[in-house]
């Protein structure tokens, strides 16, 4: 019994660890960046509008008149529409009108769970039908690491979607969980294991498998509308990600930087950076 016993303690401890690193990662994240489009001589309009599962969402649409094409900017995990705002005035002085939100759970929308993708989806399809309301016809998606993963699962659902850039979206959740369990300094030997308990807990908390739902799998869909990778070498959420370049169907593009780390293609080279993505939605939009 005493040994049954000793058995349980640590079984329990682990089936918590992963409990309390599930609640940790699907919690709601507040608003901590505050900017507006004002701040860059942007005209623009604070929206609300309804993912497709009915869920309110905040975003913010900064028109380009007598242009039909625009550029949804997906922002990371623990973010907001704010913290891209600087990226929308290239954009806009290249003829795109560009849209904002903030994903569930994030910022000023509705919502109590992030799912990694998974629900997001949802968030990106009721953004596309506000745009296509709008007259709206050639949709493009631009998402860095966390709005890079719902990028890339929106997209092989939603043909309306003409062209897709992800900076940074991991191939793999439980890779990149890996990598953020070791960050918080546990060991590496109990990373992947904890990585693949949270990612089972969290399915059983949203009765989905969310294993199913890893870029991996769904990338390859997307074709045959084009998407552009960036990829920093030393981005550490996405050592896989030669598999998920593997994964992705033609037409497809990358942009590789030696040197460079997790979403730091615009911080590192910016003048690149808006000149390759600018460049290839013009080509696909």
């Amino acid at each position: 019994m005493n040994a049954f016993l000793w058995l349980l303690v640590p079984v329990g401890l682990v089936l918590a660890a992963g409990l309390v690193t599930s609640f940790y990662l699907t919690s709601r994240r507040p608003r901590t960046t505050f900017q507006s489009p004002a701040e860059y001589g942007l005209e623009f309009e604070e929206l609300t509008f309804k993912a497709a599962d009915g869920l309110r969402l905040k975003g913010c649409w900064i028109p380009a008149t007598g242009s039909d094409r625009a550029v949804i900017i997906l922002h990371g995990h623990g973010g907001s529409l704010d913290g891209d705002i600087h990226r929308a005035p290239a954009l806009h002085a290249a003829g795109f009108n560009v849209f904002l939100f903030d994903f569930r759970a994030h910022g000023r929308s509705q919502g109590r769970l992030a799912t990694f993708g998974y629900l997001e989806r949802q968030d990106v399809l009721g953004a596309v039908e506000l745009l296509q309301h709008m007259g709206l016809k050639r949709i493009g998606l631009l998402g860095f690491s966390y709005g890079g993963m719902a990028a890339m699962l929106a997209a092989p659902i939603c043909p309306y979607i003409h062209a897709v850039v992800t900076d940074g979206g991991p191939a793999r959740l439980q890779t990149a969980l890996a990598t953020r369990a070791v960050e918080l300094h546990i060991p590496q030997w109990l990373a992947g294991p904890l990585a693949w308990l949270t990612i089972a807990i969290t399915s059983l908390r949203l009765r989905a498998n969310m294993f199913h739902y890893e870029a991996t799998r769904w990338v390859g869909r997307i074709t045959p509308r084009p998407i552009l990778f960036i990829h920093g070498e030393l981005d550490q959420y996405c050592p896989d990600f030669n598999d998920l370049f593997a994964a992705a169907g033609e037409p497809k593009e990358v942009w590789r930087l030696a040197g460079v780390g997790h979403t730091k293609a615009s911080e590192d080279q910016p003048e690149e950076f808006r000149r390759r993505v600018i460049e290839f939605f013009n080509n696909n939009l």
